[in-house]
């Protein structure tokens, strides 16, 4: 079946569920934390569904893959951040698993993304003639 747009992709439902349970989770967070690790959290799970968003609806598939690797960068922010909030005690040992490995999961499958698209540009092709590399014959 054909990718008519994000939400058909597998690793942006991923991403926004992994979002939508890094609010769950933080909702339990002392008060105090609103606007310093709360929202830290919130700001990187909602990057990683929306650079993927963002990135698949760009023309070149160098802009999606720019995307994935911002929407991983926001994945170690938020493995990170997640470890912070373990080792500070506002979160409950299963629920830190659960989160690292839905972390960990999408990270494998963003990377295999990545890993699966053609590349953007062969040297010398899709360059107008003069502005391809002459031949050195070294």
């Amino acid at each position: 079946m054909p990718v008519k747009g994000y939400e058909d992709l597998i690793v942006w439902q991923k991403g926004m569920e992994l979002a939508k349970e890094t609010y769950r989770l933080t909702g339990k967070f002392p008060s105090s934390e609103r606007f310093g690790l709360v929202a830290q959290l919130q700001r990187a799970a909602v990057s990683v569904p929306s650079n993927i968003a963002e990135g698949q609806s760009r023309r070149s598939t160098g802009e999606l893959r720019q995307f994935l690797y911002q929407a991983l960068g926001s994945l170690a922010e938020l493995d990170t951040q997640l470890i912070l909030a373990r080792e500070l005690g506002y979160l409950k040992p299963d629920d830190s698993r659960l989160a690292a490995s839905r972390v960990e999961e999408l990270r494998r499958m963003t990377h295999a993304l990545v890993n699966r698209l053609p590349t953007n540009r062969r040297p010398g092709r899709d360059l107008p003639a003069g502005h391809r590399p002459r031949a050195t014959g070294h």
